[in-house]
């Protein structure tokens, strides 16, 4: 019996479970970590038990801290999530052993398709195709040497557990590999406490189809259609829909029934996707099985019609898959996109800070909305950086994209960059409407989908000044409530009314003049003309210009002089994190391009490198240090 149900996990994910256990009439246990206290999933959740610590290796991947919350609160069962331990079969066992029900497949399954290299071993047996690769148990770095050379570049090193791009590296040559391998192992390590690597060779141009299986604990298993998550960056999945465009029910009925071959050979139970590669002549290669609740379920829900979470709760309770094969629906078209915390125009790197501004899409039919965040919270740099998902559905794929469109444009976010306008340009972008899908979409397309960082014109500045005068708080002396000068009309005796008004924005600043007559004035319409999207929150005016939220303040001439005080040459953190290695030292002559810090935010790591040949003057941190975003870590000269 589950009355009360544990959710292991934080941010977006653990607010969806709670929301079907909720509905169920279940109770809700969240955790979380010391600085997660006030967060969204915390803060929705029936009862709530503190972990501690502020890394997941100190709060969300402490297996004793996560049992002993459960029986605290009186949670029969615990609900994993994705990420974290959701593919850990340690974690699986443990929870058997202390008497409680795990919301996932059998230790056993996820120790034999959890392990990317036993799961391409068993497909192998089972004669599913695979990409060639090594997947064997010896890591030294001569070994992927070996095997690289004979698989030949390109090659795709991969971590063995876990998956969502960490622990993935691209290498185009054999001088890079050692460095590529060692940095995957260190993620590897820190997102899922297993360093183990595995090399296969980089298939270009694929597409990324998965299959959904669900299976009982009554040897009943069947596929719950596909979807198409080729749209990536970084290895990460960004845009995923289903049904797959283009695919013949022939291909999804082959591709579902080896899905499903696959789970009932390790007598799989609960939810599970099984991933493949798909090339243009219709062959697919199994890629790895992800023992676990996926992210992009919400678009087989939109197709099918089913709550995926609330069947994994009546499977772990015992009872039978309430349909058969024949009986999945699929209806419709489902898109969904990732919102990221990340900067599309710095490598994505992610980004931490404050949500100033969060506004979500309006409800309706079709729309949905899963997030993890709320406004005034904030991003930080210990976890993944998604804010949350937009899932459209429609009765045909394109009717699904404009509503997804739609959904994006009613999207607010400020004070954090996100990928938000970069969404925008990927679901509008033409060969994304005529279903143009492969894993290289992204860099193929990247003139149209990356802006390029420029000045801001004199329009947007003379747009920027009338807004933010119109939205500014009127002020009252209390001492005279008709006071002329606590007034912002611009009065000057004798001559047109003028307000001057000095703006910063992305490191600008402009003195902008505003005619006040002129602009009242009653002015003819001629061509129709889209409304500004604008927002006034506090002492902050939100302006989009070209598809990019803009935040807007008045200029600040004591921190404009402090920031120019900066060290000169100096090499600055580009986000929130902890320092993972220190390359150089004081002295030491660099070439460009060379790697001189390695910083850990977000579960990933990201290189520091010198962006011309120098000499090291300083070095202001060490191996373990945390450090703001804007912290000079190098001096070069």
């Amino acid at each position: 019996m589950i009355t009360t149900l544990l959710v292991a996990n934080r941010g977006e994910i653990a607010c969806r479970v709670m929301r079907t256990a909720k509905a169920m009439g279940l109770t809700t246990v969240a955790v979380h970590s010391a600085i997660d206290r006030d967060a969204r999933h915390a803060r929705e959740a029936d009862i709530r038990v503190d972990l501690g610590g502020a890394k997941p290796a100190e709060s969300y991947l402490m297996i004793d801290k996560l049992i002993a919350a459960a029986k605290a609160s009186g949670a029969q069962a615990i609900h994993p999530g994705y990420g974290f331990l959701s593919e850990n079969a340690e974690f699986a066992r443990a929870i058997e052993g202390a008497g409680l029900i795990f919301l996932g497949p059998p230790a056993s399954a996820i120790d034999a398709m959890g392990s990317k290299s036993a799961a391409k071993a068993l497909m192998e047996k089972a004669g599913v195709p695979l990409v060639p690769g090594y997947h064997g148990e010896a890591q030294d770095v001569e070994t992927f040497l070996a095997a690289a050379e004979q698989i030949g570049y390109p090659v795709l090193l991969k971590a063995t557990a876990g998956g969502g791009g960490k622990g993935m590296k691209v290498v185009e040559r054999e001088a890079d590999l050692a460095e590529a391998l060692q940095s995957a192992q260190r993620e590897a390590q820190s997102s899922f406490g297993d360093s183990r690597m595995l090399v296969e060779k980089y298939v270009r141009k694929p597409r990324h189809v998965e299959i959904q299986v669900f299976a009982d604990q009554h040897a009943s298993c069947l596929y719950l259609n596909e979807r198409d998550c080729s749209i990536q960056r970084r290895h990460q999945k960004v845009v995923e829909e289903a049904p797959a465009p283009g695919l013949s029910p022939e291909l999804r009925r082959a591709m579902g029934e080896a899905a499903v071959k696959a789970a009932q050979a390790i007598g799989y139970v609960g939810a599970g996707t099984v991933e493949f590669l798909l090339d243009a002549r219709g062959e697919f290669f199994f890629m790895e099985m992800n023992t676990r609740l996926q992210v992009e379920h919400p678009v087989t829900e939109a197709i099918t019609g089913l709550d995926l979470v609330a069947w994994q709760i009546r499977v772990a309770r015992g009872e039978p898959l309430p349909i058969s094969q024949d009986q999945v629906p699929l209806i419709g078209h489902a898109i969904e996109v990732r919102l990221y915390a990340e900067d599309p125009d710095n490598d994505f790197l992610p980004a931490t800070g404050t949500l100033d501004l969060y506004r979500e899409s309006a409800a309706g039919p079709g729309r949905r909305v899963d997030s993890g965040v709320a406004e005034g919270d904030q991003v930080s740099p210990f976890y993944d950086p998604m804010l949350g998902k937009l899932i459209a559905w429609g009765e045909n794929r394109e009717e699904a994209r404009l509503r997804l469109l739609a959904m994006l444009d009613e999207t607010w976010v400020g004070g954090v960059r996100t990928n938000l306008a970069f969404l925008r340009r990927v679901v509008g972008h033409p060969a994304f409407a005529a279903a143009e899908l492969d894993t290289g979409f992204i860099p193929r397309h990247e003139p149209d989908l990356m802006r390029t960082p420029g000045e801001l014109p004199d329009d947007f500045w003379q747009q920027a000044g009338e807004l933010f005068v119109q939205t500014e708080p009127a002020k009252i002396r209390e001492d005279d409530l008709h006071s002329p000068w606590a007034k912002r009309d611009g009065l000057r005796f004798g001559m047109p009314a003028r307000i001057g008004v000095h703006l910063q924005c992305n490191r600008e600043s402009r003195l902008v003049r505003i005619d006040v007559a002129a602009n009242r004035s009653e002015r003819v319409p001629s061509n129709p003309s889209r409304q500004p999207k604008v927002i006034r929150k506090d002492q902050t005016l939100y302006l989009e210009w070209n598809g990019e939220l803009q935040a807007i303040t008045a200029f600040d001439p004591i921190a404009d002089v402090e920031a120019s005080q900066q060290h000169h040459g100096g090499l600055t953190a580009p986000m929130n994190g902890s320092i993972v290695r220190v390359l150089v030292e004081a002295g030491q002559s660099v070439e460009a391009g060379a790697t001189l810090v390695v910083l850990e935010a977000m579960k990933m790591e990201h290189s520091i490198r010198a962006a011309e040949a120098g000499v090291v003057k300083a070095v202001y941190c060490a191996e373990g240090d945390m450090i703001s975003e804007g912290t000079t870590l190098v001096e070069l000269e």
